[in-house]
Parts: structure tokens; C-alpha cells; sequence
């Protein structure tokens, strides 16, 4: 069943439409409905974030047996909020985009949400923290997201805080893929932007259609065909096709051709994976296979493993959009409504707020797209999803080697040699657990040389919120045999080093791929 009737217009000789006031379909719906739905979409990421909170990472490459009990309870999320606040970047990240869009408007600048997260107080990791130094120290977007600055390109990041743009643009694919390409370079570059791409363009469709196959299908067509983030959702969808009751079978399938990781250093050659593509595909999974049961589908989610928190966030945001607040089993709502008022952790606004200012800025769309507002009564014309640029990182870069150091550098340099075309080394300054006060803002200056010659001078500080994530990292070498020396010039009694691993990298792809 449909859940809200879309009616079709005759065109002209079936041409399509140039401008974008006049697509060929229309939609109609009541304020209410948009209003529930859009609660349903905020409430579902809530519920979704918190159900996998405590199993995040904690399952790679393996699911979550049906055996293994995951709690909920009604003052779960209100306990959450206190004892854990960081497991909320899904939503709170989603929050600093949309109060700069909510202050500044549609035309606001990328540089204006790039400082607005760049210079907030709370915890980030891989592509957001990558994009946050590199910003901090002038690298301003899109070159802060792109995989040649930010080893963290293809990961998750933006696809867990595109959610709010899809929330927006009801219907309204392409103007949501047009605000994804200023927010989503902040931090990811190719797969990693295309997954909040994505899930922006499966909320979109989620307020026309409660038909999933539809609107997964559908918000694929706005990503490039010959991409691997399109190939890997393209199979779930096949794979659902051909066995569209067992979940767990196609989950086997996912790990057997899609778990690869080739970007973030973490997970080369480790069970770790942050990929979007790989955690997109278990949303998907989920969607598919849960059929519009909200807590079949944010359970599947979570027991896919990997990012367990963040997937079952973004399924339960879509499904809620699907369903609408009214939608969603009485069994989560009390640890909801506990919260609806109590502001986000590290913003100024709640569950509550953000759907006024969602339910706003998609009536403000609806209006500048061509549709018209009469008292309770809405008419928005639905845009036929454009597949957005094409774009791939790492391309002619296999990973070829890991190496694993944990050295605790004190003072002097650390020198190896490698083979290959370039090359990403982890670590981070620590204090020295015999220090009694080290000075929370030192930075540590390092030199970098490459094949004898100085190339770049690093800064890494100690402070958490603004540390680099990697050391160093450099691709598209000449493919061969380099020597890389790393000075500390500053060396404080207070601090180490912890010099981790290295990845390494070739332009051969035999030297990735095993032979057969």
C-alpha cells in the first residue's frame, strides 16, 4: 500500500521537463502527515543510534548471533545522553550542519559549516577528524575531503550526517544532492561522499513511497553506474532478489566480495571496516529485509556488525520517515518522549526543535521547487533523481604491505624503507605516564623527509579534540623503492610518540588482489 497518492501529470510528447519547477509527477500530502513523518525520520535515528550503541565495532566480519540479547528500555536514551553523549555524532553532527543552514540559509558557504564543525568541542574520528585538522590549519574544503589530504576519504563520516539534508527535501532528490556536494566535501571524497548521497536521497524518496525496493532503487540512480559504492548496492539489491528471506545469506555474500577496505589505514588488511560502501550495504540489507518492521529492520542493522550504531541509525531514520512517527511501535517510544526536549549533546537543539526547523526548510523547498502551501493542504512536484559526478579515490593505489611498530618515540627520528608508491603512518603524540602536569596545548613539530629531501613539516598536537589523525601519509609515489626519515624537533620530556603501523601502498594491483 501506497502511503501517499502521487499523481501523475501528462506531459507533452513524454519529453522530459528541463526545469526543475516542472517535473512530471507531483505530490500530494496533508501538514500533518510531513509532520509525523519527519518526527518519525529524527526519532527513528535516535532509537536506531542507542539499540546498537553498546556493540559498535565490536562485531568485524562477524554478525551478531540471534542468541545474544540486546537491551532497550524506556529511560535508555536519557541514560545514554549522560553516561555516553559521544555515541550521538550520527545525530549531533547532522545538528551543527543544519543550525548553520537554519542561521545562514541556502546559500551559506561550505567554508561556514566547514568552521562551524571545524572549531566545536566535540570528539571526531577518521574522515570528520582528518577534515577538522586539516581545516584548523588551513586547508579549507573541498580539498579538505579529498582522498590526496585525507587518508579517511571513503569512510562513513558523511554518510552518518547527511540524514538532515534528505529530511529537507521531501521528494526533492537533486536539491538534496546539490547541498550533499557542498557538505559532504568537507570531510569524504568519492565512496565516502556518495554514501551520504545516498542515504539524503533515501529519505527523500521515503516521503513518497513506503515501497523499499522502490526507493532504494530509486536513490541509486543518483549515484554513477561504473562506481564501486553503486556496484556494491546494486548486489544487494540482486542478492535480495534472489533470496529475499534469509538476510543472513546475503549478508555472507557482502563479506565475500565487498569487505575489501582499500582506503582508511585502520582497516587495511584488519577486520575493521568504516568503508561507507560496506556499511551502506548493511543498511540497505536492512531496509530490504525488514520489511517495513521497525524493529526487524533496526536489529538486522545492528546485528550486521561493523558500525553497529550508526547503520541502525540511519535505517531506523528512513523506515521512521516511511512509517511516520504514528508508525513506530509504542514499545520505543517512552525512551523517546523522555528526551524529545532535552537538547543534543555539544548543540542547542533537541528531537523536538529539530523537527520544526526540518518541517521549515521543507516547506521552504517545497515552495522553491514549484509547489504551493494552502492552509493544511500541500502540493510538491518530485524530481526525477540525476546521478551526481563521477569521482573515486585511491584510484592506482593497492595496499601492499601493513607493518605493525607500537614504538614510543622519546626523542631523535624514526627511518624505514619501502617499496611501493606511497604511504600512510599512524600514530599519535601521548603524554608520558610519569609526567605530573604536561601542558595540554604542546605540539610537537616533526620534519619529514622522504628519500633524503625535506618535504613537509608537521604539526601534531595533544590536544584530542584537534590531534592529527595520521602521522603522515603520501600517494602517487613513483612506483619504487623510497627511504622516509621522521624528526621530531621539539622533543618534550612530558610526551611521546606512539608511532603505530604503517600501511603501505603499490600501483601494482597483483600486489593486492590474490592470484588465482
Amino acid at each position: 500500500m501506497i502511503l501517499i497518492m502521487v499523481v501523475i501529470l501528462v506531459t507533452g510528447c513524454g519529453k522530459q521537463q528541463q526545469s526543475e519547477h516542472h517535473e512530471n509527477r507531483k505530490l500530494s500530502l496533508n501538514l500533518s502527515t510531513l509532520q509525523d513523518k519527519i518526527r518519525g525520520g529524527w526519532a527513528g535515528q535516535t532509537i536506531g543510534c542507542t539499540y546498537g550503541g553498546p556493540t559498535e565495532f565490536k562485531f568485524r566480519g562477524s554478525m551478531i548471533q540471534d542468541y545474544q540479547p540486546i537491551l532497550w528500555y524506556d529511560d535508555y536514551i536519557r541514560e545514554t545522553f549522560e553516561a555516553d553523549p559521544g555515541l550521538y555524532d550520527d545525530v549531533y553532527m547532522d545538528l551543527t550542519f543544519m543550525e548553520v543552514y537554519d542561521r545562514l540559509g541556502s546559500e551559506a558557504p561550505a567554508d561556514s559549516f566547514a568552521i562551524a564543525f571545524a572549531t566545536s568541542k566535540y570528539k571526531l574520528w577518521h574522515a570528520n577528524q582528518a577534515a577538522r585538522y586539516n581545516i584548523l590549519n588551513g586547508l579549507m574544503p573541498p580539498a579538505s575531503g579529498n582522498w590526496l589530504n585525507n587518508p579517511h576519504a571513503d569512510d562513513i563520516d558523511f554518510q552518518i550526517e547527511a540524514d538532515f539534508i534528505g529530511m529537507m527535501c521531501p521528494g526533492m532528490v537533486n536539491t538534496a544532492t546539490a547541498l550533499c556536494d557542498k557538505i559532504g566535501h568537507i570531510m569524504n571524497y568519492g565512496d565516502g561522499w556518495y554514501g551520504g548521497v545516498f542515504i539524503a536521497a533515501l529519505y527523500s524518496f521515503a516521503f513518497i513511497s513506503d515501497d523499499t525496493p522502490y526507493i532504494v532503487s530509486e536513490a541509486l540512480k543518483t549515484i554513477p553506474e561504473n562506481t564501486r559504492f553503486h556496484e556494491t548496492i546494486r548486489d544487494v539489491i540482486l542478492w535480495h532478489s534472489h533470496n529475499p528471506n534469509d538476510w543472513k545469506q546475503c549478508w555472507f555474500e557482502i563479506e565475500k566480495k565487498h569487505t575489501s577496505e582499500k582506503g582508511c589505514p585502520e582497516g587495511v588488511f584488519n577486520a575493521f571496516n568504516i568503508d561507507a560502501s560496506l556499511n551502506a550495504a548493511y543498511v540497505t540489507m536492512a531496509l530490504l529485509y525488514g520489511n517495513k518492521d521497525f524493529s526487524k529492520t533496526i536489529d538486522i542493522a545492528t546485528r550486521a556488525g561493523q558500525d553497529s550504531d550508526c547503520n541502525p541509525s540511519t535505517a531506523g531514520g528512513i523506515l521512521g520517515v516511511i512509517l511516520g512517527y504514528s508508525g513506530i511501535p509504542s514499545y520505543w517510544k517512552p525512551s523517546v518522549e523522555k528526551i524529545e526536549e532535552m537538547d543534543f549533546p555539544y548543540t542547542h537543539t533537541s528531537l523536538k526543535k529539530a523537527c520544526e526547523i526540518s518541517l521549515k526548510h521543507s516547506l521552504n523547498h517545497i515552495i522553491k521547487n514549484g509547489g504551493t502551501i494552502k492552509n493544511n493542504n500541500l502540493i510538491l512536484y518530485i524530481q526525477n533523481p540525476v546521478s551526481v559526478p563521477f569521482e573515486q579515490s585511491f584510484e592506482g593505489m593497492f595496499p601492499r604491505e601493513r607493518r605493525n611498530f607500537n614504538k614510543e618515540i622519546e626523542s631523535g627520528s624514526f627511518e624505514l624503507s619501502f617499496e611501493g608508491n606511497g604511504i600512510v603512518c599512524m600514530g599519535a603524540v601521548r603524554n608520558n605516564p610519569c609526567a605530573s602536569s604536561p601542558n595540554p596545548d604542546y605540539v610537537a613539530l616533526l620534519y619529514i623527509y622522504l628519500d633524503d629531501m625535506i618535504i613537509e613539516q608537521v604539526r601534531m598536537p595533544f590536544d584530542y579534540i584537534v590531534r592529527k589523525y595520521d602521522i603522515w601519509h603520501k600517494y602517487q609515489l613513483s612506483e619504487g623503492t623510497h627511504t622516509l626519515k621522521i624528526e621530531w624537533k621539539n622533543p618534550d620530556p612530558d610526551f611521546r610518540i606512539n608511532f603505530k603501523d604503517v600501511v603501505i601502498y603499490s600501483s601494482k594491483e597483483s600486489s593486492f588482489k590474490r592470484d588465482t
